[in-house]
């Protein structure tokens, strides 16, 4: 019968304890407590510094730009490994695609770019056009722009091409689709890696 009466004393005093320290904002509850970020990463919510390995190659991400046009959204992840850096685009309509680019400077356009046009012995024609605004994480040099005219090209092989025209700079990408599942992604600690 004394082991009950202790029993019961032991849970009031941590009771009370508690209380107090609730009070005090020592011990957080619901809404106050913070919430740790997930490391369940995909191609839809990666963060800056984690690591998306391809092909052998660990990249960083270094900066997250979100294209919004009207209820349609994309997103292209900027990532580097030493002075390389390339770019994952992401988009959901009817499936999921998910590309690799890199920037080229050695298509010339100057002028509205045209149904189709040919690269590096490639054809390509264009898929998708329009104008997008633009929202960006991380730190990005260019685009400095909030919003592009942009042109989506598909090749053979999926080779895929595209223009973006930032108040009248132009900027191309090129690169391939590729599925997600060759990808691992390995969070990180939200940190840049590289410094400018």
């Amino acid at each position: 019968m004394t082991l009950i009466w202790l029993g019961i004393i032991f849970a009031g005093i941590v009771g009370v304890v508690l209380f107090v320290l609730q009070q005090q904002g020592k011990l957080l509850t619901g809404s106050n407590r913070k919430e740790l970020p997930s490391l369940h990463r995909t191609v839809f919510n990666l963060q800056i510094g984690d690591i998306v390995q391809h092909m052998g190659i660990d990249w960083v991400v270094e900066g997250h730009l979100t294209y919004t046009v009207g209820e349609f959204t994309w997103s292209e992840y900027m990532l580097q490994d030493g002075d390389r850096i390339n770019w994952l685009s992401v988009e959901e309509d009817d499936r999921v695609e998910v590309a690799l680019l890199e920037s080229t400077n050695q298509l010339d356009i100057s002028d509205e770019p045209p149904k189709q046009l040919n690269f590096a012995g490639e054809t390509f024609r264009c898929v998708d056009s329009g104008t997008a605004r633009m929202t960006r994480k991380g730190t990005i040099k260019k685009p400095v722009a909030s919003r592009c005219k942009y042109f989506d090209y598909e090749g053979s092989n999926n080779k895929v091409l595209s223009v973006e025209i930032w108040d009248g700079e132009v900027e191309v990408t090129v690169g391939e689709l590729i599925n997600p599942k060759s990808l691992l992604i390995l969070p990180g600690d939200g940190k840049r890696v590289y410094d400018d």
